[in-house]
């Protein structure tokens, strides 16, 4: 056999396999790229929780470029704020009502909305942070969390008493809108089937109350399916930023229910996202009170203050009412 004709078939088949789609493409008709909800993925916001006052290029990208929990410009802020992120639909308000009282702070106030415990984790790691292949260093002047870990942290010398409480929170069942799992209480969650989405206890403070909450309904046994069992044989997802992945995974139909502060769904059903939550009774309950303190060594302790002192404000207090919290009472 000749050297062309043992390789005559071969050239017809790359021929063929040419024209395919690739041929196709040539032709003026190329493959459509993904198309992302933008009401799905997080931010939420578009753009409109940003204070800075020159956001420059915008370069966001549902799923692919995007840092919802980096709030501001990076650029000689004059306050920084870790907050922990029980309530980062509440800051670009409050941050507005704050800058209005103070111009000189506006546009220069820069903060971060992830769980206490990563706050707490890049606070030992120098104020750094990386997302993706950005690295960045900010120093914190206000840290703010539950009140039980805001004094933790002043004993551990990182925070300046006082610790300032102002307002309180209770949990709920977040579910897809429509309830399809059919969940009226904590303790369908020990069902088998059941697929749930939790915070995880690692650096999420809000798991000691849920764990409280499951033991109160169900004892001990109930605690152990949620977080032991159900996480062994993967119907329960511990996530990683709780605020965000929580609603995300619902909406994608990848869990039935998971445990959030009210506050949390309140806001996911302002924002017209399919999502709903089931109320728990408050003999069953659990209660967060939250604080906030000055950082040890704050390069803005003067800014820091006058925060604090603004989150116990009636104009403060109003807008976190919006969501469900509580004004703190002794």
């Amino acid at each position: 056999m000749s050297f062309k004709r043992m390789f005559w078939p071969l050239g017809c088949l790359l021929a063929v396999l040419l024209s395919g789609p690739a041929g196709a493409a040539g032709q003026g008709r190329p493959a459509a790229p993904p198309r992302y909800d933008e009401s799905l993925y997080p931010p939420w916001s578009h753009g409109a929780n940003d204070p800075a006052l020159r956001q420059g290029l915008g370069f966001t990208v549902p799923e692919v470029d995007d840092m919802p929990d980096f709030h501001g410009s990076l650029d000689r802020p004059r306050l920084v704020l870790f907050v922990g992120g029980n309530y980062y639909f509440a800051m670009a308000p409050l941050v507005r009502a704050f800058e209005a009282r103070h111009p000189r702070l506006r546009g220069r106030i820069f903060y971060v909305t992830i769980p206490p415990g990563l706050l707490i984790k890049a606070m030992q790691l120098g104020n750094t942070f990386t997302s993706g292949n950005l690295t960045f260093t900010v120093a914190p002047d206000v840290y703010a969390a539950g009140l039980k870990k805001v004094r933790e942290q002043i004993a551990a010398g990182r925070l300046v008493a006082p610790a300032v409480p102002y307002v309180t929170n209770d949990l709920t069942i977040m579910v897809p809108a429509g309830n399809p799992a059919h969940i009226r209480g904590l303790a369908d969650l020990g069902k088998p089937g059941v697929r749930l989405v939790m915070p995880n206890p690692a650096w999420e403070g809000v798991a000691r109350q849920i764990e409280m909450a499951l033991t109160r309904t169900g004892g001990t046994a109930l605690a152990h399916t949620v977080y032991v069992s159900k996480v062994a044989s993967g119907e329960t997802i511990l996530t990683h930023i709780h605020h965000r992945q929580t609603p995300l995974l619902l909406m994608q139909g990848l869990a039935d229910a998971g445990v959030t502060w009210k506050s949390e769904a309140i806001f996911q059903e302002q924002a017209g996202h399919p999502l709903s939550h089931i109320d728990i009774p408050a003999r069953h309950n659990a209660t967060a009170v939250y604080a906030a303190a000055v950082v040890r060594g704050a390069p803005h302790p003067r800014a820091a203050r006058a925060w604090i002192e603004f989150l116990r404000s009636p104009q403060a207090l109003r807008i976190f009412e919006r969501y469900g919290f509580k004004p703190w009472t002794k």
